[in-house]
């Protein structure tokens, strides 16, 4: 037979995730529940939701639909193997049969941790990777606070190494939520620091996804459609955290950036980000956005990959870098890794760190510790203004 080639990528997906839209949408939680067979689900989320009063809503409509959930509200943001633990303990505590995952990516990914323990046993270590859950995992639903992580759309879960600090992603196809409800109601009570960075962090998933080796004809539809509205979205947020039609645009484009990185992984700026994090406690958020502008023009030198960030942002590589100097500008992210403040002195060990976190690999560009080197010196630059 003829061997035939195409410049179009191979890719293999199967929807796993429902995903139910709408203002006030939570309060559909007991009636979905019970649709996936919930009787006492673990609820999931941080003392921060919980005093929002978003806990309470979800709880309310659970106990509507004759369902009576446990509570684990005691999450940390950045949750390590211990938040972990500490949820297994009480999904154990309480005989439950489902997961509720209520608050930002951390809640999130707490509970997804907490369900790989409880039904197939072991520790997080163990799950490093994908594709390790041998057993079947409860039936998880997510419903994200924050307009950031993607992680309602997406199968993994970070969780950092409670003795060394490094971030493991944890990931499985079980692992995935059977539903994410997308409420744009409940990212209004966010502080605006936490919006501001977790929209910077939507936005890097969509930049980040659109050229990475990964990347397909339905992940670039994802990572298109994401970067238009987060980049659209971002400023309205920032300035009037009020909006609702900004609030829902946010959500909706975080949400398909997650499916985006479900489908294609991300890069060298997560990559570089996450020993930031890790050794500086630097904000997620606030880390992956330093490093954005230095990693686009350091991947742009690969002319297919300009070519893919010139299609996203429909038109050269100066002006999405200039629009991206002042969305982050916008956002009160430090320009600079003085400002974090990072000790020069840490950049070699960074460097190692950075070319061994998985998403180094997907790289639209290869980079060495060398390469990492250079682009953590560029970024004790200051950043210009940039452009609308």
């Amino acid at each position: 037979m003829r061997s035939v080639q195409t410049t179009f990528a191979a890719f293999d997906h199967q929807p796993r995730t429902r995903l139910v839209f709408g203002l006030d949408a939570v309060e559909r939680v007991g009636e979905l529940a019970a649709e996936i067979g919930m009787e006492m689900p673990l609820l999931v989320t941080d003392p921060g939701v919980a005093a929002a009063g978003h806990m309470e809503r979800a709880r309310q409509s659970l106990q509507r639909a004759g369902i009576k959930p446990a509570v684990f509200d005691q999450v940390r943001e950045n949750p390590t193997t211990r938040d972990v633990e500490l949820c297994l303990e009480a999904a154990r505590t309480a005989a439950i049969d489902g997961m509720i995952g209520l608050g930002g990516g951390s809640s999130m990914d707490t509970a997804k941790g907490g369900n790989f323990l409880l039904t197939n046993g072991g520790r997080m270590q163990d799950y490093r990777g994908a594709g390790k859950a041998a057993r079947p995992m409860l039936p998880l639903i997510a419903i994200p606070t924050t307009a950031g992580t993607g992680s309602e759309c997406q199968s993994f879960a970070l969780i950092a190494d409670e003795i060394t600090h490094q971030k493991m992603a944890c990931g499985d196809p079980k692992a995935a939520a059977r539903i994410a409800i997308l409420d744009p109601t409940l990212t209004v009570s966010q502080p605006a620091r936490v919006t501001a960075c977790a929209g910077v962090d939507a936005l890097s998933h969509a930049l980040e996804t659109a050229v990475t080796t990964k990347r397909n004809g339905l992940s670039l539809a994802y990572s298109r459609e994401a970067f238009q509205l987060c980049s659209s979205s971002l400023p309205g947020v920032i300035r009037n955290g009020d909006e609702l039609e900004w609030r829902a645009g946010m959500l909706l484009g975080a949400a398909l950036a997650g499916l985006a990185v479900e489908n294609s992984m991300l890069g060298a700026a997560h990559a570089a980000a996450n020993p930031l994090t890790a050794h500086f406690r630097i904000v997620h958020g606030q880390a992956v956005g330093l490093l954005l502008p230095w990693v686009v023009r350091f991947n742009a030198e690969d002319s297919e990959t300009a070519r893919l960030y010139e299609a996203l942002h429909g038109g050269g590589i100066g002006r999405l870098v200039s629009r991206l100097d002042w969305l982050l500008n916008l956002a009160g992210i430090p320009r600079s890794l003085g400002e974090c403040p990072v000790n020069p002195a840490a950049i070699p060990s960074l460097a190692a760190e950075a070319a061994k976190q998985w998403t180094a690999a997907f790289n639209p560009r290869p980079l060495a510790e060398a390469d990492f080197a250079r682009l953590y010196q560029a970024a004790f630059q200051t950043r210009g203004d940039g452009a609308p």
